[in-house]
């Protein structure tokens, strides 16, 4: 009498239908996960702009005026702030402006591509502490 041999494995069938529901929870998690990211890089603007604003406050009480630097601060340059005590982290993802006169001003954050796209991403904060979005790359 001759016993049938038991195989073990899986089939191409089971393998490729593993295969389709791990790349169909890739394809709904992957988004999800650049938006999140995209939204703990918008913290470093909100911070280093509130900052900015704050530093601004008490440079103006010393000296009647707002700072207005000749040039803006980067990761590239980041003692751009120096007078106002800002410094910018050799890690930022945005650059920093501050215009205007010496009783207002507005700081602006700028980043291109926080996500791999090609939208830009802009903050501001005014003399008046108004933060706002421009134009939001993690909502395109």
């Amino acid at each position: 009498m001759l016993r049938k041999r038991q195989e073990r494995g899986f089939t191409l069938i089971e393998l490729m239908i593993v295969v389709v529901i791990i790349g169909l929870l890739a394809a709904l998690a992957i988004p999800r996960f650049m938006a999140v990211s995209t939204k703990n890089k918008q913290a470093e603007a909100k911070l280093i702009l509130k900052q900015i604003y704050v530093s601004q406050r008490a440079y103006r009480q010393a000296g009647n005026s707002y700072f207005l630097p000749a040039a803006a601060a980067s990761s590239s340059n980041p003692s751009g702030f120096a007078d106002i005590t800002v410094e910018i982290m050799s890690t930022a993802n945005y650059t920093y402006t501050i215009t205007g006169t010496i009783n207002t001003f507005i700081a602006r954050a700028t980043a291109s591509a926080l996500d791999d796209d090609v939208a830009v991403d802009i903050w501001e904060i005014d003399h008046l502490g108004n933060l706002v979005c421009l134009s939001d790359d993690a909502q395109l």
